[in-house]
């Protein structure tokens, strides 16, 4: 449940999101409904902006059919702003970055960001792997900056893990996991490593199932039922990927391969899947079929 709407919630009244993909616009569904005043979502266009606004619409909209917030959908709607102008961040007290998972482009898009915020504002990264420490060498203020790798579907899952860097101030460290637990949401707190504790550990999990495919093990339904019933996985390893978007889990395996060693190699069914455009659920086609995508 989120918090209360009369509750004054421990994050900045001013939230706003860099990014307004799945992932963007599910933090920003989550922040509108744990009571921001308002929350502004910065997308590459107008046209990018748009979508991103009809994305938390359909979000909110579903957690007020499903009994999870109570009101009227204008009045949450009502205080998102969509933009493809980075200077809308300049009143945000904290801004939570969720562009792709590329190094070059988080450091441009982290220090655009912070260039419009006001010296005692936050920064957060949503990086699922690629290094804080590295990200925050790039940044005017270190030590107002951090991981929250949120977890999609956002307006479901109920983990977020806060990375601390090696410069991450102790006020940020300490006010981090009190926002995530006014989202509603549970905070896993780590330090910085390759693929943190949860990207590392389910990286790990999905490769080997999609070995297992590729040496014809078992199929990739079996593999799902094995560990959903076996192992009470609330979804399969290779249904997880396609969510997630094997493009996605590819960049994230490379990057981990490079700092953990072979062990995280991708195997070459996963390229080779990759390269024919088979993603996942947002492409129609990965280890499953998705007719509607």
């Amino acid at each position: 449940m989120s918090t209360p709407q009369s509750a004054t919630p421990p994050f900045p009244s001013t939230v706003g999101v860099l990014g307004g993909g799945r992932m963007g616009a599910g933090i920003a569904h989550a922040f509108l409904i744990a009571g921001a005043e308002e929350v502004v979502v910065v997308d590459v266009s107008e046209e990018a902006a748009q979508a991103a606004a009809g994305r938390i619409e359909a979000d909110v909209a579903a957690s007020l059919k499903r009994g999870k917030i109570h009101g009227e959908l204008a009045s949450f709607t009502s205080r998102l702003t969509t933009t493809a102008d980075v200077t809308g961040f300049s009143r945000c007290g904290l801004v939570v970055e969720a562009v792709p998972e590329d190094m070059d482009l988080k450091v441009g898009s982290l220090r655009r960001a912070e260039a419009q915020l006001a010296p005692e504002a936050w920064l957060a990264t949503n990086t699922s792997s690629l290094s804080i420490t590295t990200l925050a060498e790039h940044l005017q203020r270190p030590e107002r900056f951090c991981g929250l790798h949120f977890f999609n579907p956002v307006p479901a899952s109920k983990l977020v893990e806060v990375v601390l860097a090696e410069r991450t101030g102790e006020e940020l460290a300490e006010l981090s996991p009190r926002w995530v637990e006014a989202l509603g949401k549970t905070p896993v707190v780590v330090k910085d490593a390759p693929g943190f504790a949860s990207s590392r550990l389910g990286v790990a999990i999905g490769l080997e199932a999609i070995r297992m495919v590729e040496e014809g093990v078992a199929a990739p339904a079996d593999i799902d039922n094995a560990m959903v019933l076996g192992y009470r996985f609330p979804i399969g390893p290779l249904a997880l990927t396609d969510i997630v978007g094997l493009d996605v889990r590819l960049g994230i395996a490379e990057y981990l391969e490079s700092q953990l060693g072979e062990r995280f190699a991708p195997p070459q069914l996963m390229r080779d899947m990759v390269a024919r455009g088979e993603l996942g659920q947002k492409s129609g086609k990965g280890f499953y079929d998705y007719p509607e995508a």
